[in-house]
């Protein structure tokens, strides 16, 4: 038979559809359904965690003394202005004296009296005393009678009365005197410690009543934080611990602290722990009261063992897991999670071995017949 003439369009037409078969299987097999999809992978490694617990709070102070008048009346003057510092025993005002000067000034003057009388009967006691041994001396020489000589012990019992009254009113008017110097003493507004003005009150020309505080004063020593801790995660948290502190007022400059109390009280509704936080040592210029405050607690480092980058965790049916790289298929591994730490990392408690290879990110959601091309390590933090 003569063999068919050749049909170089159809040759062509056939070419062309191999071709664009070929880039259709290359664009399916790269990019497409049955592509193979490009993950990250880690390495489980052997190392310890250094768990940490965040919390909120704000900035208070321990101590406020709360300086006022103890009687009420009239503030006279007040040189304190809020954020002065003030020193221990510095008069920051003074509250109106009204007649307490006079009151003063009026019984020294009778205390001056009463010594001049106690005087005067000290000196007629001693010449009672002289007058009795000469008239006694005179009633043995037979010289006066016996009623003359009893005249004279009787006038020297009433010096003596005399005296011991006078006495006993120099006592109660010193007592009186001391009294109503400590009132006006008490009259001026004194600190009691080295710091700063917190609060700033009354005015001059206020009536103020007793206890009403007038300047709020507070030692720089005295802050620390009043933070909040999730009762979820506050397992650990204890006294004594190191703590990071970040003041809303200064950015990303971190202040060192320790745990000085956990309080024994919860709060029931945020479901929240309290904790205090003081400063190793007080930040200059010291920050206001009620300023926000980012606390990190580091708690002491967990024993060596399984630890895999936080976003290699997925869940699956409610349960923690990863995927975990089998002869080049991912497959899905349940495992038990423990402590985290700030790098990112966490601790396996069962279901991983140190040098498994996990995928910690992939381009689309992985399934048991999802074929994967690992495109490198995930970038991890240093080992503890």
């Amino acid at each position: 038979m003569k063999a068919p003439p050749f049909d170089g369009k159809r040759a062509l037409l056939a070419a062309l559809v191999l071709v664009l078969l070929g880039l259709f299987l290359y664009v399916a097999l790269r990019s497409g359904p049955l592509a193979r999809i490009p993950v990250t992978t880690a390495r489980v490694q052997e190392a310890s965690i250094h768990p940490v617990r965040f919390g909120i709070g704000t900035v208070e102070a321990r101590q406020i003394h709360r300086i006022g008048p103890t009687l009420t009346g009239r503030l006279l003057q007040l040189d304190a202005e809020v954020g002065d510092s003030v020193r221990a025993g510095q008069v920051l005002g003074e509250m109106d004296p009204v007649d307490l000067d006079d009151r003063i000034q009026a019984q020294e003057a009778a205390l001056s009296r009463a010594r001049v009388l106690a005087q005067e009967s000290r000196i007629r006691q001693d010449r009672a005393e002289v007058q009795l041994r000469r008239y006694e001396t005179l009633l043995k020489a037979s010289a006066i009678s016996e009623e003359t000589t009893s005249d004279k012990r009787h006038e020297l019992k009433l010096a003596r009365s005399a005296l011991q009254a006078a006495t006993r009113d120099i006592e109660r008017l010193r007592a009186e005197l001391a009294a109503l110097r400590a009132q006006r003493r008490n009259l001026a507004l004194v600190s009691p410690i080295d710091g700063f003005v917190l609060t700033r009150d009354a005015d001059p020309g206020t009536t103020l009543m007793a206890g009403q505080a007038v300047v709020q004063v507070i030692a720089p020593g005295t802050l620390w934080i009043d933070a909040r801790f999730d009762q979820a995660g506050s397992a650990g948290l204890s006294e004594g611990l190191a703590v990071r502190i970040v003041l809303r007022s200064r950015g990303l400059e971190p202040v060192e602290g320790r745990v000085a109390r956990v309080e024994p009280v919860a709060d029931a509704i945020t479901e929240e722990l309290l904790a205090k936080i003081a400063f190793d040592t007080p930040p200059a210029p010291p920050p206001a009261l009620g300023e926000l405050a980012e606390t990190t607690v580091e708690l002491p480092a967990t024993p060596p063992g399984p630890v895999i980058p936080n976003a290699a965790i997925h869940q699956q049916d409610g349960r923690p897991g990863v995927w975990r790289i089998e002869d080049g298929r991912p497959v899905f591994a349940p495992i038990r999670v423990g402590a985290a730490d700030v790098r990112g990392m966490v601790q396996v408690l069962d279901g991983l071995r140190a040098g498994d290879l996990v995928v910690v990110h992939s381009a689309s959601p992985l399934t048991v017949r999802s074929r994967i091309r690992a495109t490198g390590p995930a970038p991890q933090g240093p080992a503890a």
